[in-house]
């Protein structure tokens, strides 16, 4: 679907739910995400992210490295819906990368095409991006990317109890320079 120098970005398939489990379900990875899954957990997942494609023409795709096909995770949008969600129908942009895969400048050139195919693709007036106050890489990065912190939007949402708040970043279209 989407291709980098160094990544391909596509739609979910069959066996990626196993991948999925096994490259990014540990403690490391799931930190700030709600703690470890079951496979039934992922497997609904991964069938919503392929929906998604489905119904939307985006979601979070699979991202794999060109050189040898190896599954890193996944990178792109998604239709913003958190419970008590200050953005709720924003697009938002989100990344999962195995820990392997940290560190590579992965994170970002996913999200970069992400953010290209949001504006120039879906035309979309605003990108957001959710994390914690507490997952400092992950804000880091929506930094780099160009995106501003939005307190003004920081939002409670019930499921990730000490956690909140939620923080949000964003991206104006005219403000996007990839």
């Amino acid at each position: 679907m989407i291709e980098t120098e160094r990544l391909a970005l596509r739609n979910w398939r069959e066996g990626d739910a196993e991948l999925f489990h096994h490259h990014t379900n540990n403690p490391a990875v799931m930190r700030w995400l709600g703690g470890v899954k079951t496979r039934d957990e992922l497997r609904e997942i991964s069938d919503r992210l392929a929906r998604w494609q489905e119904e939307r023409g985006f979601t979070f795709w699979v991202v794999e490295r060109k050189e040898d096909e190896a599954f890193l995770g996944f990178c792109g949008l998604k239709v913003a819906d958190g419970e008590g969600s200050s953005v709720a129908g924003d697009i938002e942009i989100g990344w999962r990368l195995r820990e392997n895969a940290w560190g590579r400048g992965y994170a970002k050139e996913a999200a970069t095409a992400s953010l290209d195919f949001a504006f120039g693709t879906l035309d979309a007036p605003r990108v957001v991006a959710l994390t914690m106050m507490q997952n400092e890489a992950s804000w880091r990065l929506m930094e780099r990317l160009g995106m501003t912190r939005r307190a003004d939007l920081d939002y409670h949402e019930p499921r990730w109890g000490d956690l909140n708040p939620i923080i949000v970043y964003a991206i104006e279209r005219g403000g996007w320079r990839p």
